[in-house]
């Protein structure tokens, strides 16, 4: 394999949003936190906290760049949450 290519491959895998559809990271949000309600405290966008659903805020979030940042920004924060109460549930278990 040519090294240029694995090291994009090396590149694009280290990334967690890439495969990642908008649609499973809005319902990974939404299950994370329990619903729309708790989620639009986090982001406050109006598709959040005005009669929501997954396929409105989808429509929205595709049309609006700054909205679909802050979603894509809130997902790494919360795979990274998840990341650290693995890690600390494995240490109080280990003691």
């Amino acid at each position: 394999m040519n090294s240029y290519l694995y090291i994009i491959m090396e590149q694009q895998s280290k990334d967690p949003l890439h495969g990642k559809r908008l649609d499973a990271i809005l319902k990974d949000l939404v299950e994370y936190y329990h619903g729309f309600e708790q989620l639009g405290e986090q982001i406050n966008i109006k598709c959040f906290t005005d009669n929501p659903s997954i396929n409105s805020s989808l429509k929205f979030l595709r049309k609006t760049p700054w909205a679909r940042t802050k979603v894509e920004s809130l997902y790494l924060y919360v795979l990274r949450q998840k990341k650290r109460d693995e890690k600390n549930k494995e240490n109080r278990n280990k003691t």
